[in-house]
């Protein structure tokens, strides 16, 4: 007669495959607070301890009809603590009249092959892989667990949310606060691209706007270019209505602005300038002479 499972075992595997299921249709851990979960658990030990008190009455009918010598070793195989008992099993070896019992009648090159049963541990684990597929399949079918594009969806928006939440605490980037970072140089060309080419064209090299490439300008009123930049798409051009205030509108944040004006630096003072020969507008203001 074979030893069966402790109580305490099979009621943590049962919550064990609760947990999974539920988290597989609910997609996040807020379950835990569900009455729903809370009533599967309860209803679940319920029918552990109800399936354990029929083994047990099952038990002891099989008991009756053992031997004497059966029953004492029985009786001292439940004496051994029931993780020991896993352990002896696993790595218990047949005696010679076992063996005798389940050899197969064939063999190869003098190996002959024996009839053992599968490992439990094995067994458990394949079963466990079948029903967590099963669980598996059908969640990905009728709900949105392990999809891809939705879990994207999902992320996405978290860190949107994360930094909206960011950009609340930190203080708004200003002409004081704004400095040139490389970093900034390829969103900084994507909010350009975005807002500034219908006037400054592509790379900067002027149209109905100034060429930004050159080292002549129209509007000065700070010391470094790269401030004097930032100013000028903040507060518009006095010269130019049509040069808006970018910043005091509203239009963009100090932080785009000091992208923007990262990259409006880098075309002027790491790129060579696009001359009029090679479509480049020609230069508008004076000469500048900024401060390094």
């Amino acid at each position: 007669m074979k030893r069966r499972t402790p109580v305490y075992i099979n009621i943590l595997i049962v919550l064990g495959l609760l947990l999974v299921v539920f988290y597989m249709f609910a997609q996040s851990s807020d379950f835990f607070k569900t009455k729903y979960f809370w009533a599967a658990a309860l209803v679940s030990i319920i029918v552990v301890f109800i399936q354990a008190a029929i083994g047990d009455l099952i038990e002891n009918e099989k008991f009756k009809k053992l031997t004497d010598e059966e029953k004492k070793l029985y009786l001292a195989e439940t004496k051994v603590p029931y993780f020991q008992y896993l352990w002896n099993s696993a790595s218990k070896k047949q005696t010679a009249k076992e063996e005798e019992d389940i050899l197969i009648d064939h063999g190869f090159d003098g190996i002959m092959e024996l009839d053992n049963q599968l490992p439990k541990w094995w067994l458990g684990l394949f079963y466990f892989g079948v029903a967590y597929c099963i669980l598996y399949i059908a969640s990905y079918s009728f709900t949105d667990f392990a999809h891809p594009y939705v879990e994207y969806e999902n992320e996405h928006k978290a860190q949107i949310a994360a930094i909206d939440e960011y950009n609340k605490s930190v203080p708004p980037v200003t002409i004081e606060t704004a400095v040139f970072s490389e970093d900034n140089v390829a969103e900084g060309q994507q909010i350009f691209n975005t807002n500034c080419t219908a006037c400054h064209m592509d790379a900067g090299k002027g149209g109905i706007g100034p060429n930004l490439t050159d080292n002549f300008w129209i509007n000065q009123p700070e010391k470094t270019l790269f401030k004097n930049i930032f100013h000028v798409v903040y507060n518009g051009s006095p010269h130019n209505p049509t040069m808006q205030a970018w910043g005091k509108n509203g239009v963009l944040t100090g932080k785009d602005i000091e992208k923007v004006a990262a990259y409006v630096y880098h075309i002027n003072q790491e790129q060579a300038p696009i001359t009029p020969a090679q479509g480049g507008a020609a230069p508008q203001g004076t000469e500048a002479h900024w401060e390094k």
